[in-house]
């Protein structure tokens, strides 16, 4: 009976030296920063647990800027930045951290460009006083594949997630809905997009409306100038919180057109049934003259262009005739 509970004892012993070996590493693998790294595959970044030498903002940025051009000996990630890119300067000015690069910058592929991009900005924005960067290529704009500058790249650009399977690159096809020339209807655009898995499709949704179609068939409905602040999904429906930009008035698009490029958009995901539109979180407003934003929005195809409705109803038959034929197989 003495030997059981001496027995019972050390394994309580050894339990307690566990979880206590257990705390001391969590303690040692807890980091107040992150360097980004891209892995050697180039297909996503990985975050590595760092801590600065530095404590002055501009110092850290200064330091973390030499972290991304560092080539650490590991065999499972690289330094973010390839070896012809340099910086040639860099300011902070109320917040906004301005990067110049060389010329070498727009040599990089897209998936690694992307992946050098978010790994920038996930290491600096880490930085208290820094609260968005702006990426130059000498004197201009870094621009996108449609010509049109990437713009701001803030906190709320990626979702935060330390750790080592971040950032994978997919593809996908979505359906968007613009005005069309007139802005007095719809039109839609599918377009085919490069993504990084922790972008919610919602988010890049949202994103690709306030850039406008990539075709010359419509122009983006929503107001110049506005700012995606976040975007949401809880039980089917979609909360997009815009900022102050969404109330611009542009007459020349229609009042609905404007809010059901939004709804219908989002509605083409098979995760949203229902939109809200809210102004930096206030949706105690109405939209114009008609639209209360404390409404709950559904899909509505009555704004679509006529030819657009023709091209909609053919689909939607042959889909018919498909499930019909499937159907006929079965019986």
């Amino acid at each position: 009976m003495r030997i059981a509970k001496q027995m019972q004892l050390l394994a309580v012993m050894l339990l307690c030296a566990v979880l206590l070996a257990g705390c001391e590493n969590a303690q040692e693998e807890a980091f107040d920063y992150y360097i980004y790294r891209i892995n050697t595959d180039k297909t996503k970044t990985m975050a590595v647990g760092y801590t600065p030498n530095a404590e002055d903002k501009e110092d850290l940025i200064q330091e973390f800027l030499g972290q991304l051009f560092w080539q650490e000996e590991s065999l499972n990630y690289q330094k973010a930045i390839p070896d012809n890119v340099r910086i040639s300067s860099w300011k902070l000015e109320e917040g906004q951290l301005y990067l110049y690069f060389n010329s070498a910058y727009l040599e990089m592929g897209n998936i690694e460009e992307v992946l050098c991009r978010f790994a920038i900005v996930k290491t600096l924005i880490q930085i208290d006083g820094v609260d968005c960067i702006s990426f130059y290529v000498g004197d201009g704009s870094l621009l996108d594949d449609e010509g049109k500058p990437v713009g701001l790249m803030t906190e709320e650009s990626f979702i935060e997630n330390p750790g080592e399977q971040i950032n994978t690159i997919q593809t996908a096809n979505i359906t968007l809905y613009f005005a069309n020339s007139k802005g007095d209807a719809l039109v839609q655009e599918v377009q085919e997009i490069h993504y990084s898995s922790n972008i919610s499709l919602e988010k890049l949704v949202v994103e690709q409306l306030l850039k406008g179609p990539q075709g010359d068939k419509g122009r983006s409905a929503i107001p110049d100038g506005t700012k995606l602040v976040s975007v949401s999904v809880l039980d089917g429906v979609c909360f997009v919180n815009l900022d102050e930009g969404f109330l611009n008035q542009n007459y020349e698009i229609a009042e609905p057109v404007v809010i059901y490029s939004i709804v219908n958009s989002l509605t083409e995901l098979t995760n949203v049934n229902k939109v809200q539109i809210s102004v930096k979180g206030n949706t105690n407003l109405t939209y114009r003259e008609k639209y209360n934003l404390s409404t709950i929005f559904e899909r509505d195809l009555d704004y679509l262009d006529e030819s657009a409705k023709t091209q909609e109803s053919q689909m939607q038959e042959g889909v018919e005739q498909i499930v019909d034929a499937s159907e006929g197989l079965d019986d």
